[in-house]
């Protein structure tokens, strides 16, 4: 984290995001360095994107690129830009950071993955709270749930930075739709682990993992 650098690092966006992402990629997705084009693979989209130094950190961490990669961040050489490149950037499923694009785009892939009768890979995409204010989100929540997009899973790290929020908390509008839904403390490793790995068959899924507020 004390690589970032920069009036555009976006620091509490990466500070926020690093133990769910952290438990993810070493304990849930069947991702690695030499399956990243295989199609059995699960995917993870990163939409919380303008905020990606954690998201660096953990893919450097399991080997997707070289940690000497690292302290060139957002520098004009550097691969490693203030939002990800999909192009650039090796693990990167989508190139992201403007809000409210990666649950869409999500919803998207597990429809494509299901056409192609590919009914093993998870769909995994984490976003912001503050990126529930975009109604594209709500389009594809809403769509999501009567789908049965079982393989589709969500994570909303939840640092209190939403204007408008929702009645009964984040997670009740996703149950709403027709979704199933745990909220967990997004520092805890455990409670990451077990709300990530939850049965919910015939059911799109999302995690809201709450960490400390936006200062």
């Amino acid at each position: 984290m004390g690589l970032m650098t920069g009036d555009e690092k976006h620091g509490p966006a990466a500070t926020s995001t690093l133990d769910a992402l952290w438990v993810l990629y070493d304990r849930v997705l069947r991702v690695t360095p030499g399956t990243t084009e295989d199609p059995g693979r699960d995917r993870f989209l990163l939409s919380k994107g303008h905020g990606p130094m954690a998201y660096y950190a953990v893919l450097a961490a399991k080997g997707f690129f070289g940690e000497e990669v690292l302290p060139g961040f957002g520098s004009y050489d550097s691969p490693l830009g203030h939002h990800p490149d999909r192009l650039l950037v090796p693990g990167a499923e989508i190139g992201s950071g403007s809000l409210g694009h990666g649950l869409p785009l999500a919803v998207g892939t597990a429809l494509g993955l299901r056409a192609q009768g590919l009914t093993e890979p998870a769909v995994w995409v984490l976003v912001g709270d503050a990126e529930l204010d975009e109604g594209s989100n709500h389009e594809a929540i809403a769509y999501a749930g009567p789908a049965g997009l079982g393989r589709l899973n969500v994570v909303v790290i939840d640092n209190s930075s939403a204007t408008h929020g929702w009645p009964g908390g984040i997670a009740s509008r996703f149950e709403a739709a027709g979704w199933s839904a745990t909220t967990v403390d997004g520092r805890d490793h455990e409670a990451l682990y077990a709300a990530y790995s939850a049965p919910h068959p015939g059911r799109p899924h999302v995690v809201v993992a709450r960490v400390e507020p936006k200062n």
